[in-house]
């Protein structure tokens, strides 16, 4: 081993130190080219319609989603906030439903019994240490989300200075071919955040609409909750779907199964019909691949590092499939 190869190595064992020291950093910048992407497809659209400049369509975008927030706001909130009250004076409720099954079930542990046992003082003096814990943690996200959204509004109001920069760092013999590795990853980035948004607002107003039907109650949270969770596939409508179904609980099991059967004509529905055809353009994700990602990115970073695997992921297979399939492996013989 010579000392070139040592020095490799030792650079390759020190850049992998420092990416795992500035993870968090890297994770804030990467949400940020996210969101910097999500404002770009408006801002392109709208430019393509009206003879606007690059940072006055991205104040119209900026002030378009202020208001459209505001009005669904008023529209959505006052009673979007008396379902989370109405949720909160459920969940006893819940509690004893369940434990009232699970006396039914011989083989299934009093949860009553454990429940109880949860509020003993032993097991509540750690929690004023765990609150603590959790609101320092809700600062530093606060403070991590308005820098990514700070950083992603200087992004979308200047992509080119930074694709150059990102360019000039390259070796010059690369540079086209990193050029266009660029371009390929804000499209694929793009037309997968514009499908998943259009699956999510479907998914939403569709389950809404059938809870409705349906006479269960917490309609809107409900639905809101799963249109959200669309945004983390696979994993997010299962865990969705639980809260619909509890609500149904406490009305009957047979509302319950109806609840249940609607959900799951809903998300197949979404997986195998809506989304492909909303992203057979851009990206095609195994969800072998996807669920890995979102496993071992979770393990990594925890709930953010969930919700970034998938856009992560949409970028490495474009990275993939230009670099180490064209590049590599189609010309090796």
């Amino acid at each position: 081993m010579n000392g070139r190869t040592v020095l490799g190595a030792l650079a390759l064992v020190v850049i992998g130190l420092l990416t795992w020291e500035l993870r968090w950093v890297l994770l804030v910048l990467f949400g940020a080219v996210v969101l910097a992407v999500a404002l770009d497809v408006p801002i392109t659209l709208l430019r393509r319609l009206l003879p606007l400049n690059r940072p006055a369509a991205l104040i119209v975008v900026l002030v378009s989603l202020v208001l459209l927030g505001g009005v669904l706001g008023q529209l959505l909130l006052p009673e979007l906030l008396e379902q989370i009250k109405q949720l909160t004076t459920l969940l006893p409720v819940l509690a004893l439903r369940l434990s009232s099954l699970a006396r039914q079930v011989d083989w299934l542990p009093d949860l009553e019994q454990q429940l109880m046992a949860l509020g003993t003082w032993e097991r509540l003096q750690p929690l004023g240490g765990q609150l603590l814990g959790l609101a320092g943690g809700a600062a530093n996200t606060t403070i991590q989300m308005l820098l990514m959204a700070l950083l992603a509004i200087l992004l979308a109001l200047d992509p080119r200075s930074h694709q150059k920069v990102i360019v000039s760092l390259t070796p010059s013999f690369w540079r086209p071919q990193m050029q266009k590795l660029l371009g390929e990853s804000r499209q694929a980035l793009g037309g997968w955040l514009a499908g998943m948004t259009l699956s999510a607002v479907s998914v939403f107003l569709l389950t809404w609409a059938g809870l409705a039907l349906l006479g269960v109650p917490l309609a809107l949270l409900s639905s809101l909750v799963c249109g959200l969770l669309t945004f983390v596939p696979t994993i997010g409508p299962t865990a969705a779907t639980l809260l619909p179904l509890a609500v149904a609980l406490l009305v009957s099991p047979a509302k319950m199964l109806q609840v249940l059967v609607l959900r799951l004509t809903l998300q197949n529905a979404e997986a195998f019909l809506l989304t492909p055809v909303l992203l057979r353009r851009t990206v095609n994700l195994l969800p072998t691949v996807a669920l890995t990602a979102q496993l071992c990115l979770g393990a990594l970073l925890g709930l953010p590092g969930v919700l970034l695997a998938l856009p992560l992921v949409v970028v490495l297979q474009v990275l993939f499939e230009e670099v180490l399939v064209k590049e590599v492996m189609d010309h090796w013989n």
